[in-house]
């Protein structure tokens, strides 16, 4: 059986899915704005975030929420993490690779994730100690052993290029030990199909709490691994996470680890 926290946040991500599915087929009749260079907010955005933040309101009033479009309450125990439309350049454009992330966190502990593809009807869902789960069907992470032949996922930095040399440095050395890398736009999705085992690996710099919460317990619900990239659970306040199963998380970030330490003059 769910727990009712979980079956609140089920409905607000289905919710919001149904705003951005009545929406992705008339992007041009949409308002888009601009919070940052390449960071870009639409009125479904907006939306789908009321959306949710009513329904979790109505359900439990007293809980803190952090949310990308600006919803903040403040709570010492439980917050809501969300990202009502992650992929938004995505969307603008048409692209059908855009989910919602909801994740709660219990004092500094997360405790319950969904990330919903709207587009593709798939329900990505975890509870801390009860698995992770598509649709109906338990997830198990990928069991690969090596990076050889490993496919992995990233996403490439576009707000804050501070990283960038680092970054590409990562890159360029997952492309030479693997069978490829992909960059679809959405984090959660990116996150969650590591928990499906339709990645190996996934890795990003400079990420918000919102783009990485609900995929990291999927991650771990699914039997991976999810840490900064010091090997430590600080990717919500660094916003750098590297995500695996047990062998490919220590291969990747053995890797991250030497490009990071790797002076610039030395590239």
């Amino acid at each position: 059986m769910q727990h009712p926290i979980l079956v609140t946040a089920i409905r607000a991500a289905r919710k919001a899915g149904d705003i951005i599915n009545r929406s992705f087929d008339r992007v041009n009749e949409i308002s888009i704005t601009s919070k940052a260079h390449n960071d870009f907010v639409t009125d479904v955005d907006q939306r789908a975030e009321a959306a949710i933040v009513e329904i979790i309101r109505r359900a439990y009033p007293e809980h803190g929420i952090l949310a990308e479009e600006g919803s903040r309450i403040s709570d010492k125990d439980f917050e809501w993490i969300i990202d009502p439309l992650d992929g938004t350049t995505n969307f603008i454009h048409g692209m059908p690779q855009v989910g919602v992330s909801i994740a709660v966190r219990h004092f500094d502990r997360l405790e319950h994730a969904v990330v919903y593809d709207p587009v593709h009807n798939e329900l990505f869902t975890a509870s801390r100690g009860s698995g992770a789960h598509l649709n109906d069907r338990r997830l198990r992470i990928a069991q690969r052993k090596d990076l050889d032949g490993a496919l992995l996922g990233t996403g490439f930095p576009f707000r804050d290029f501070f990283h960038l040399d680092t970054y590409l440095a990562t890159l360029k050395a997952f492309m030479l030990k693997t069978a490829g890398v992909r960059r679809p736009g959405s984090a959660a999705l990116d996150l969650a199909y590591v928990a499906a085992g339709r990645y190996d690996g996934f890795w990003e710099f400079n990420l918000k709490p919102w783009d990485l919460a609900a995929g990291a317990l999927l991650v771990q619900e699914a039997g991976g691994v999810a840490t900064d990239f010091k090997g430590d659970q600080g990717y919500l306040q660094n916003g750098n996470i590297v995500a695996g199963n047990l062998r490919i998380h220590a291969q990747m970030l053995h890797i991250i680890s030497q490009e990071i330490n790797q002076p610039q003059s030395a590239r």
